[in-house]
C-alpha cells in the first residue's frame, strides 16, 4: 500500500478519521475485472462505463481489490455498532495497556425516544439541554476521577477501566475493502442508523470520492437507496447532469 497524509476529519466534538493507506483505486478495480478475459484499460471513458456496469449488475468482486486503511477515534458505544461490520480488519487502542484520556463525548443537543422507532431519536428542544448536559459532565468527572484514583492506588487498568462509561473516546484502525465499505456507508450513512455513527459514514464516504471518484459516482447512481442530506443531494445531481 502507498502511506497517504491527507490529515485527520474532525467528527463529533473530539473524534476524528484519518486515511493511513490506500491502494486499488478506480484503476484496481478495472485491471481486476478486465484480468478475467485478458483485457486491458479501454481509456477513462470506457473504464468508467465498465466500472457502472459492474455496479449496476451486482458484479462486485472487483471493489474488494482497493483498499483503504483508516485511523480512527469515536466513542466506545460507537464502536460497538461499527465492530458488527465484520469483513474488515480492526486493531484498538488497548486500556490494559495505556491509561485512558480525558476525551468523552458530550453531545451538542440531546434527543428523546422516537415512540414510533424503538431504536431511534428525535429532537427535542423541549428538553432543559444546559442542565441534562451539566449533570452528564459531572458524572463523567466523577468516573473519570475514581479511575485515576483506582489507577494511583494500584489496581490494575484492566479492572480500574470498568468504572469509565461508553462515551469515552477509543481509537482503532480499520482496514476494509471498497466493495465491503459501501455496504457499510449504505447501512450507516442512512438516517435510520444512530446521528453520532451516520458522522462518521459521510467523513468515510468523502474519503471514498476522493481516492474513488468512478466508483462514488457509480456507487451513487446504481447502489445507494438510503436516506442522507448529503449523499442524496449528490445522487440527484448525478441524476440531473446525465
Amino acid at each position: 500500500m502507498t502511506t497517504t497524509s491527507p490529515g485527520m476529519v474532525p467528527v463529533l466534538d473530539k473524534g476524528f478519521v484519518r486515511l493511513v493507506s490506500f491502494m486499488g483505486g478506480d484503476q484496481g478495480v478495472v485491471d481486476s475485472a478486465r484480468v478475467s478475459y485478458g483485457g486491458k484499460s479501454r481509456g477513462e471513458e470506457a473504464d468508467r462505463k465498465l466500472i457502472a456496469y459492474l455496479l449496476k449488475h451486482k458484479h462486485e468482486t472487483p471493489f474488494e481489490h482497493s483498499v483503504f486503511q483508516f485511523h480512527v477515534s469515536c466513542p466506545i458505544f460507537v464502536m460497538r455498532q461499527w465492530i458488527r461490520h465484520r469483513v474488515a480488519s480492526y486493531n484498538e487502542i488497548s486500556a490494559r495497556y495505556t491509561e485512558v484520556k480525558d476525551e468523552f463525548y458530550i453531545p451538542a443537543k440531546w434527543r428523546a425516544q422516537d415512540v414510533k422507532n424503538k431504536q431511534g431519536s428525535v429532537a427535542a428542544p423541549a428538553l432543559d439541554h444546559e442542565e441534562l448536559t451539566r449533570k452528564f459532565e459531572a458524572q463523567v468527572s466523577a468516573a473519570l476521577k475514581l479511575y485515576r484514583e483506582m489507577i494511583a492506588a494500584g489496581v490494575a487498568r484492566e479492572l480500574a477501566r470498568m468504572i469509565l462509561p461508553v462515551n469515552a473516546y477509543t481509537q482503532f484502525y480499520w482496514t476494509i475493502n471498497a466493495r465491503s465499505l459501501m455496504n457499510f456507508i449504505n447501512l450507516r450513512a442512512d438516517v435510520h442508523a444512530q446521528w453520532e455513527i451516520q458522522q462518521y459514514a459521510e467523513a468515510l464516504a468523502a474519503s471514498f470520492k476522493d481516492k474513488m471518484p468512478w466508483t462514488f459516482d457509480a456507487y451513487l447512481a446504481h447502489v445507494w437507496k438510503g436516506e442522507n442530506p448529503k449523499l442524496s443531494s449528490q445522487a440527484k445531481a448525478l441524476a440531473g447532469a446525465s
